[in-house]
C-alpha cells in the first residue's frame, strides 16, 4: 500500500470511533473534514489515541489471523531458530520461514502497511493537540506522550526489519519517517542515523511528557505506555543502536521502578493471572483477535510451529520455572507434541485470547547485562551480577557462576534466547549481532541455515510502494 494512502485508513478508524460514541445523525461527510475540523476537544484526541492502540492489535502487527501471522510477535522466532515449522502448518508463511520472500510478497506488504497505519493514526492524534495546552496541559501531556511513543516504536519496528544496519551513526539505508498528516506525501528513505535521530527525538519527548503523569496503569492492567514502558523501550532501542551507556542507564531506571516477578507469580503472567514485572502489554478482548494463533492454535489444537528441541534442552527442566511456564505437550490424533504454551489463553482457557506482553523487566536485566559487558570500558562484574540475579529469580536452587570474556557474552545471549522465546526478539538479536541462523530440525522443505551476509536479513520495500513512490523506487537497495 502506498504511504500516502495509509492516512485514509487512520481517518476511517478515527471516524468509526467517533460515530460509535455520538448520537449525531446529520454531520458533514467525513472526507470533507481535515484534522483541525474533526478534533474539537481533548475527548476527540483521546478517541484517536484509542484508535492508535487498537491498530497495534491488527493482523500484521501484533495480531494474527487467517493466513497472516503477527509480524512483531511470533514471526521473529519462526524466521530464526526458536520455533520449528511442523507438518501441521499450512505453509502460509513459507517465504519468510525459508527466506525466499521478495518485493511482491504479500506478508511483507501487510507488515509495512500495518506499521505505517499505526503511525498515521498516531500522527492524527498529535495533529493540533498543542493548541489545547492552555486548557489542560496535564491531559495534553498524557495523550501526547503516548502517541509520540507509539509513533516512535512503530518506526523502530519498521527499522528492525527494513533497516540495513542498526549502528547509531550508520549511513546505510534506514526508513521513511512520517511525522505529519499529508496524503500527498511521498517520503524518501532516511539513513539509519537519520532514522535513529527522529526515533529518539520522539521517544525523549514522550518521556518528558509522561514523566509526571500518573494513573495510566494499575497493578493488574498495564495496557498503556507509561513512563516506565517508554524508558524500557528506550533501553531496548539504545541496545540496538549500540549506545551501551544509555541502554544501561535506562534499564537500571526501569529495574529500580519495576522489580522481577517472584517465582510464585511468574507462571501467572502467561495466563494473565498476574501482571508482575510487565511494563506494557497489548490488551486483547473477545473478538479482537490474538497475538499467537500463528504458532499454536489452541481452539483446534493445530501446532504449526513447535519449540526447537535443542532450545528446550538448554533449560534446567526440573528447577527452571520458565520451562513449564513456556512449554507443554498436547495430544492430537493420539500423538503427543511439544508446544509453545505462553499464549494458550487466560487461566484454564485454551483459545489464544491472552494479552501480548510487549515489555518486561526480565528483558531489562538482559539489556543491562549485555550493555555493561560490551561497553568500551566493560563492567564485567556488574554484567555477571545481572545474569546471576535473573537466573536466581527463575531457577530454584541456582548456584551463581563466574564467567569472563566471550563465555559471559555467550551466556547472556543464551539466557536472552531462553527468557524471551516466542516474544518476538530472536531474529533481530541474530541480525544485530551478525550471527548465523543454524537450525537443527525442520520439515522436509525447511531451509536450515542463513549466513550473516545474506540479503534476507533486510526486508525489501514492497513493490506497490516502489511503483507509487519515486523517492522510494530510486532508493530500493541494490540487493533487491
Amino acid at each position: 500500500m502506498k504511504l500516502n494512502k495509509i492516512l485514509t485508513v487512520a481517518v476511517l478508524t478515527t471516524s468509526m470511533l467517533f460515530s460509535a460514541c455520538s448520537d449525531v445523525i446529520e454531520v458533514e461527510p467525513i472526507f470533507q473534514k481535515d484534522g483541525a475540523q474533526i478534533f474539537k476537544s481533548l475527548d476527540d484526541y483521546q478517541f484517536a489515541l484509542t484508535g492508535s492502540y487498537a491498530l497495534l492489535r491488527q493482523t500484521g502487527y501484533f495480531g494474527s489471523g487467517g493466513q497472516t501471522t503477527s509480524t512483531w510477535a511470533n514471526l521473529p522466532d519462526m524466521m530464526a531458530d526458536n520455533l520449528v515449522q511442523t507438518s501441521e502448518d499450512l505453509a502460509n508463511w513459507q517465504p519468510q520461514v525459508d527466506w525466499t520472500f521478495n518485493t511482491t510478497e504479500d506478508d511483507v506488504e501487510i507488515a509495512w502497511t500495518a506499521a505505517y497505519s499505526v503511525i498515521a493514526q498516531a500522527n492524527l492524534t498529535l495533529r493540533g493537540i498543542d493548541a489545547f495546552a492552555t486548557q489542560d496541559a496535564a491531559r495534553v501531556n498524557r495523550i501526547k506522550g503516548q502517541a509520540l511513543a507509539i509513533r516512535a516504536m512503530a518506526h523502530f519496528d519498521i527499522l528492525r526489519f527494513w533497516g540495513e544496519d542498526y549502528v547509531r551513526n550508520s549511513t546505510k539505508k534506514g526508513i521513511p519517517y512520517i511525522t505529519e498528516v499529508n496524503i500527498d506525501l511521498k517520503p524518501a528513505r532516511l539513513t539509519v542515523k537519520e532514522s535513529w535521530d527522529k526515533i529518539f527525538v520522539d521517544m525523549l519527548a514522550a518521556e518528558t511528557a509522561l514523566a509526571s503523569v500518573t494513573g495510566l496503569n494499575t497493578a493488574t492492567n498495564k495496557s498503556n505506555l507509561d513512563v516506565n514502558a517508554v524508558r524500557g523501550l528506550l533501553a531496548r532501542m539504545y541496545l540496538y543502536a549500540k549506545d551501551y551507556i544509555k541502554a544501561e542507564s535506562y534499564a537500571t531506571t526501569v529495574i529500580s521502578a519495576v522489580p522481577l516477578a517472584s517465582k510464585t507469580s511468574f507462571p501467572g503472567i502467561w495466563k494473565d493471572a498476574s501482571a508482575s514485572e510487565v511494563l506494557w502489554s497489548v490488551a486483547y478482548n473477545a473478538g479482537e483477535g490474538s497475538p499467537a494463533t500463528g504458532v499454536h492454535a489452541g481452539a483446534n489444537n493445530r501446532n504449526r510451529f513447535r519449540p526447537e528441541p535443542a532450545l528446550e534442552a538448554t533449560f534446567d527442566q526440573s528447577n527452571d520455572i520458565r520451562f513449564n511456564s513456556y512449554f507443554s505437550s498436547r495430544v492430537r490424533s493420539g500423538n503427543s507434541r511439544r508446544i509453545l504454551s505462553k499464549f494458550l489463553g487466560r487461566l484454564t482457557a485454551i483459545d489464544n485470547l491472552v494479552n501480548w506482553k510487549a515489555l518486561r523487566t526480565g528483558e531489562m536485566y538482559l539489556i543491562r547485562a549485555e550493555a555493561r559487558v560490551l561497553q568500551v570500558l566493560p563492567k564485567i562484574a556488574l554484567g555477571l551480577e545481572d545474569l546471576n540475579e535473573l537466573r536466581a529469580a527463575r531457577i530454584n536452587g541456582y548456584i551463581p557462576v563466574n564467567l569472563l570474556g566471550q563465555s559471559l557474552i555467550d551466556a547472556i545471549a543464551l539466557e536472552r534466547r531462553k527468557e524471551l522465546v516466542g516474544e518476538g526478539h530472536r531474529w533481530f538479536d541474530l541480525k544485530r549481532t551478525s550471527k548465523t541462523v543454524a537450525r537443527t530440525t525442520g520439515i522436509s522443505t525447511t531451509v536450515l541455515n542463513l549466513a550473516p551476509s545474506s540479503k534476507y536479513w533486510t526486508w525489501p520495500i514492497p513493490q506497490d510502494e516502489i511503483d507509487a513512490n519515486k523517492a522510494i523506487s530510486s532508493q530500493q537497495t541494490e540487493l533487491w
